[in-house]
């Protein structure tokens, strides 16, 4: 044969991520079940491993209405259609979803996109599994297509679909990446400002740019994987076209004598073939080969297809790629042949940060090595010890520049609160630098956010000191030092109330605090501001007036003024009802409006005389009068119920007419709620000086209006 030829393996051969992830998946399923373990479908496309699960006792089963609602069902890595979990979930079927996480991605972008006036691409295999399942996620019409001529035929003959709708193109994750950008070529050429997401898996994209380097570089090439595996199919393409390529399943199906006046040989796998395949085909071949190297170095591929997990020691700092996100755990390639997993209590130290929106699949992340298990291959990883691998470096060069640093409040304990960073170091906050009064308690900022600034770090004895107080002061400086470089009167502002008191409220408006004086509060009178704000109301104000450093703030509005909305409402002559609120001896007041009230003397409160209101009115009463006088200057208003009434004695009537009692002012006006309940009772003289005390004076006697 010749001197021996040199054996080039790809580094990315054999299982993907989600493909190693569903296999262990099954065959923990099978451990821990106690019912009968099906697969919908096969798990992968690998006859070794599928009989291993089926000696195991798994059953498959390509139909999902024959498994057994008393069945544990695995879903496998090629997704299904949305129709195949709602069954489940109708009928009671338990199951576990290995769905890739790039597949199951795919199903969330296409599932978001609307039914109408939208139409999707799907560049794959009809009749392939994951094609099948992504079709399945689609609201709009779909087109699948699995080469660029197929393509380019469907958009010939649907114009008026894709001219009248917003078009879509994804991808399947194995889809051949070379006939993906010739795709995404046309569509851009054809159609109109397209959306497309390049959904090829990204393990995909990178073991077939290998294959297809490697090929160019070997005499040969051998392509371990299932014939019905479609990334198997696509690498064997990939290869044929630069040199002679032979697809095989296991090591026996080798044919020596095709390695015949080679003198480079390229080793690549699919995502389903398990390593130990791979390495007995490697053994089959060693008659032939002189070494075995890998693409990107001298290196000896077998050996690294034994290399155990052991070789990684704990505490050791790892970067990885996050795959795979679970309500429990993230998934985490590392580079190796397991899949790294780190559980949500060890993502962070932040209890408010949720793992699962905090990072997405695809981003680069590091981690600690926590602990490895040979027996199954888990790696178990920590991020949040990672992050504080350098966080005392970090918190103790704050200290020097005086930078702010965040955490979160984890205890309240004696003397103080301890602040946690994102990065894991615990903070003492002595009480006095809390920001919080002595005659609070701390309680309320348990599990909130606060910022502080590090007064001091010992890392020798892991010790730290902050200072909210001290950001609380420097922020509260820096707002006042604004706002009154600023401020204007007539400027609004929102603030938050943050005291009363007997003669206003305080507000915050950004640092600096203004007072409402109790006038300002409202257009009714009031007895104290509670009755309008509360402490922790957020309001609206203006600046009424700066003086002395000292800032009147405005809240009443003018629109509100009880006295505008009159005039926009009513006019003299006016018929209205109104209720009665106030009674004095020389007449009755009715409220008019919110914040109005009326007039109605003794001597237009009936066609009679009477001696007093209270013998024809009671408080509580609703009447009818008539608006006979509006003084805007003076802030009165005269009514009469006798104006609506029939004249029983006309000369009364008439003296009546030309004899009224003018209705005092509004600072003389006793409200409603502050008139005496025995107000009847009260000499006359009390209640208004002008008229006169015997209650019992003919209405001719009255004082004229001046």
């Amino acid at each position: 044969m010749g001197q021996r030829p040199d054996i080039i393996l790809a580094k990315s051969a054999g299982f993907c991520f989600g493909v190693d992830r569903a296999v262990k998946t099954v065959f923990k399923s099978v451990d821990e079940s106690k019912s009968r373990v099906y697969t919908l479908g096969e798990i992968i496309h690998n006859n070794t491993i599928n009989n291993k699960l089926k000696e195991k006792g798994v059953i498959i089963e390509n139909d999902y209405k024959k498994i057994p609602k008393n069945a544990d069902v695995v879903i496998r890595a090629h997704g299904v259609p949305e129709k195949v979990y709602t069954y489940f979930e109708e009928n009671g079927i338990s199951f576990i979803d290995a769905t890739c996480p790039f597949v199951a991605k795919i199903h969330k972008i296409v599932s978001e996109i609307p039914a109408e006036n939208s139409v999707i691409l799907i560049a794959g295999n009809p009749d392939h599994p994951e094609v099948i399942g992504i079709k399945g996620f689609c609201n709009a019409p779909v087109f699948v297509f699995d080469s660029c001529s197929a393509l380019e035929d469907i958009l010939a003959n649907n114009t008026e679909v894709f001219r009248n709708s917003q078009m879509f193109m994804v991808s399947q994750t194995t889809f051949s990446l070379s006939e993906w950008e010739k795709c995404v070529k046309k569509v851009n050429f054809l159609c109109t400002k397209p959306t497309i997401f390049d959904t090829i898996c990204k393990a995909t994209e990178e073991r077939q740019r290998e294959a297809e380097e490697l090929s160019k570089k070997c005499d040969r090439m051998v392509v371990i994987g299932a014939r019905h595996s479609s990334n198997t199919v696509k690498l064997f393409n990939l290869c044929e076209k630069n040199c002679k390529t032979c697809l095989i399943e296991t090591a026996k199906e080798l044919d020596m004598s095709f390695f015949d006046g080679a003198e480079k040989i390229g080793v690549t796998a699919g995502a389903s073939t398990p390593s130990v395949i791979i390495k007995e085909v490697l053994e089959a071949m060693s008659e032939v080969k002189n070494t075995i190297v890998n693409d990107a170095d001298d290196f000896d591929f077998a050996t690294a297809l034994e290399e155990s997990l052991t070789q990684m020691s704990t505490d050791q700092k790892v970067k990885g790629v996050v795959v795979g996100i679970t309500p429990t755990e993230i998934q985490v390639d590392i580079g190796r042949k397991q899949t790294g997993y780190i559980t949500y209590a060890e993502y962070s130290y932040d209890p408010n940060v949720n793992p699962a929106e905090d990072c997405k699949i695809g981003d680069e992340i590091n981690v600690v090595i926590m602990k490895t298990n040979d027996a199954e291959g888990t790696i178990m990883l920590s991020k949040k010890r990672f992050d504080s691998a350098n966080a005392w470096d970090e918190l103790e060069a704050c200290v020097e520049s005086g930078e702010f640093v965040e955490g979160t409040v984890t205890d309240i304990i004696k003397g103080g609160l301890i602040a946690t960073t994102a990065k894991g170091i615990r903070v003492f906050i002595p009480g006095s630098l809390s920001g919080v009064s002595k005659s609070e308690s701390m309680d309320s900022l348990l599990k909130t956010k606060v910022t502080f600034k590090v007064i001091e770090v010992n890392k020798q004895r892991r010790r730290a000191v902050g200072s909210i107080k001290a950001v609380i002061g420097s922020a509260r400086k820096e707002a006042q030092e604004k706002f009154w470089a600023n401020a204007e009167v007539g400027q609004v502002y929102t603030g938050v109330v943050k005291s009363l008191t007997n003669y206003g409220a305080f507000v915050d408006i950004g640092g600096v605090d203004g007072m409402i004086h109790i006038s300002e509060l409202s257009w009714k009178r009031i007895k104290h501001p509670s009755e309008v704000l509360n402490v922790g109301d957020t309001v609206e104000v203006f600046i009424k007036a700066l003086e002395d450093n000292k800032i009147s703030l405005g809240y009443k509005k003018e629109e509100d003024n009880p006295w505008v909305i009159l005039k926009n409402t009513y006019s003299e002559g006016d018929i209205i009802d109104a209720k009665i609120v106030g009674m004095t001896t020389f007449g009755a007041f009715a409220n008019v409006i919110d914040g109005i009230d009326g007039l109605i003397h003794i001597s237009q409160i009936a066609n009679r005389h009477i001696e007093k209101p209270q013998d024809v009115l009671k408080i509580g009463d609703e009447v009818k009068v008539k608006i006979t006088e509006i003084d805007y200057d003076k802030k009165r208003v005269s009514l009469s119920i006798r104006a609506l009434l029939p004249i029983e004695d006309e000369s009364a009537g008439e003296v009546a007419e030309e004899t009224t009692v003018e209705a005092p002012s509004e600072a003389e006006v006793v409200p409603a709620e502050e008139t005496p309940v025995e107000v009847e009772a009260a000499p006359a003289k009390e209640a208004v000086e002008e008229v006169p005390a015997e209650t019992e004076t003919p209405a001719e006697e009255a004082p004229t209006e001046e």
